[in-house]
């Protein structure tokens, strides 16, 4: 039996594609499923994060976490990419102005299996640019365990839906 959990994704879906409108404050969704490969712990902190643990089992032995863990930068990148498989393309965003309030809870490490639950906290239509508006989203990423490791508002702009 394998140790990965399976991956989601939406290719293949014949979904509608999903506008600002879409969106209400309060709505809810749950998704995702990645593994943590420590493979893949190590090669991101190489490029981007290198310190001593999330690079070295021993050096991070001896660090406040007591072995290897991701980088926070890695487990966001992981929860956008959790995010982009679970709506299969189907968002009609137009990228995103930032994020707000991101929070490591807790250290994420090699064989976590991670998902995501997500809220709409806010949404405002555009009134200097009329085809868009922007969806404000509290996502929460979760270990195996159900413990949040990780949580951030999104901020994403949608085009509205045409007339």
């Amino acid at each position: 039996m394998s140790r990965r959990a399976p991956a989601c994704s939406g290719a293949g879906l014949e979904m509608p594609e999903t506008f600002f409108e879409d969106h209400a404050v309060g709505q809810a969704t749950e998704g995702g499923y990645k593994y943590v490969d420590k493979r893949e712990i190590v090669r991101f902190a190489t490029l981007y994060d290198p310190q001593p643990f999330h690079l070295d089992e021993a050096a991070a032995k001896q660090s406040i976490f007591g072995g290897l863990v991701a980088s926070g930068w890695h487990t966001l990148a992981m929860m956008m990419r959790m995010l982009v498989d679970h709506h299969g393309g189907r968002l009609a965003g137009l990228g995103s102005p930032g994020c707000e309030q991101i929070r490591w809870l807790q250290p994420v490490r090699p064989g976590d299996i991670l998902r995501f639950r997500s809220e709409c906290i806010e949404t405002a239509a555009s009134r200097s640019k009329p085809d868009r508006g922007i969806v404000k989203t509290r996502v929460t990423v979760l270990n195996q365990r159900g413990e949040p490791v990780m949580t951030v508002v999104t901020i994403g702009m949608h085009r509205r839906r045409p007339a």
